[in-house]
């Protein structure tokens, strides 16, 4: 990797100021998925080991007003990382002032101190997420090193990330970040083929970049999800009341004629006449879909389609799921997929956050990729060949 990670600094007796994504999901002020936090623990403990005062700091959901305040605290995330790692952590309930800079001023090497969400600064107009020059410059003041390791929020330039960069001397990359920038940076740019890309999801808007970006690098794209319904609009097809962006029709059209046969769309789909879990389905070739109904999840002909198109394949890239998965009776092509991959041999197997991370995870596969990102919009815009503010400002070796 060129950029500097870690490993390349001399930590014993500085302030390191961590950047972790700590967004994780909370209900009752309750985590209720910790697979964030454990994804951070590595780089942490490398800090503490080499006796670094460690200075912890995350965004959480979304704060837009004083009364978001109570149900976006870090304290809970603070309490359980304490519990992981079996020592003291302090937090600080503020993000500035003079009770945070005396808990850092008064560290010893290899303690931790957390401060409050770095969205509070947002209340009063958006100084982290406008990447507020006086934010970046007052945070980067408290520390001597920086380490990103939030790679769900490089695809933006906050004050906690470029904010930061832009006004101390040393900014490298976490052990997280690191894995991020090299399996998706070198499944894009220089993957071990046949490179294969399975793209769902909802919207064709969404991915209009990414499938461009690809096309000139992908050997093919399996296109599944409701945006597969844009796509058979486009080639004439009756979609009956499924999702279909009717303004992209034209678009993708276009992407069909440029692909030359390297997009490959379903052959089949499960259908119902209402949106609901139990609703009755039936399955239906993609060329026959009723006028009154709506497509929710692949077929089994599909399946069996995309299994074929993944024999051989040494990267494969994933983002989307195939259907509705939140429902269990229309995850079986998510589930399919999850399964084909699993079972790939010798291969690389990325899975580009979002909702197809949470449905693996959800469906017990998570252990069979060679990598989940943590980062759903990034991991997006970095699929799509983009500069990612927080990737570009980490020193180059």
């Amino acid at each position: 990797m060129k950029k500097m990670t870690i490993k390349d600094v001399d930590l014993k007796n500085k302030v390191v100021l961590m950047r972790v994504d700590f967004n994780v999901p909370m209900k009752d002020c309750k985590i209720t998925d910790e697979n964030r936090i454990i994804q951070a623990l590595p780089t942490i403990k490398y800090a503490l080991e080499h006796d670094a005062k460690l200075v912890l700091f995350s965004h959480l959901g979304r704060v837009k007003t004083e009364a978001d305040k109570a149900t976006n605290s870090l304290a809970p995330v603070a309490a359980r990382l304490s519990e992981l790692l079996e020592q003291k952590v302090t937090f600080i309930p503020e993000t500035r002032g003079k009770a945070l800079e005396d808990a850092i001023k008064n560290m010893n090497n290899r303690d931790i101190v957390m401060f409050e969400n770095t969205r509070f600064e947002d209340i009063n107009g958006k100084k982290e997420s406008g990447n507020d020059p006086e934010l970046g410059a007052y945070w980067a003041s408290l520390g001597d090193v920086f380490v990103n390791d939030a790679f769900g929020t490089a695809h933006r330039a906050h004050a906690s990330n470029a904010g930061i960069a832009a006004n101390i001397k040393t900014t490298v990359a976490g052990f997280l970040m690191e894995k991020e920038i090299t399996f998706i940076g070198n499944a894009v740019d220089e993957p071990v083929r046949p490179f294969v890309a399975i793209l769902g999801g909802a919207k064709v808007s969404d991915k209009i970049s990414v499938i461009e970006n690809l096309l000139n690098k992908a050997d093919k794209i399996l296109i599944c999800g409701a945006m597969a319904y844009t796509f058979y609009k486009a080639k004439g097809y009756e979609v009956g009341t499924s999702k279909c962006e009717l303004d992209f029709v034209d678009f993708a059209k276009g992407l069909l004629e440029k692909a030359n046969g390297k997009i490959v769309l379903p052959v089949d789909t499960v259908v119902v006449s209402e949106f609901k879990e139990d609703a009755d389905s039936m399955i239906c070739d993609v060329d026959k879909i009723p006028a009154d109904k709506m497509g929710m999840d692949i077929g089994p002909k599909t399946l069996d389609l995309f299994a074929k198109e993944l024999v051989g394949a040494k990267t494969v890239v994933w983002n989307g799921p195939a259907g509705v998965f939140e429902f269990d009776k229309f995850a079986v092509g998510t589930n399919g997929i999850c399964k084909a991959l699993a079972e790939l041999k010798n291969a690389t197997t990325i899975i580009g956050g979002g909702d197809s991370a949470a449905a693996a995870i959800k469906l017990g596969y998570a252990s069979k990729f060679t990598h989940i990102s943590t980062g759903g919009g990034a991991s997006l815009e970095y699929l799509e060949g983009k500069a990612l503010p927080g990737v570009e400002v980490i020193n180059n070796k």
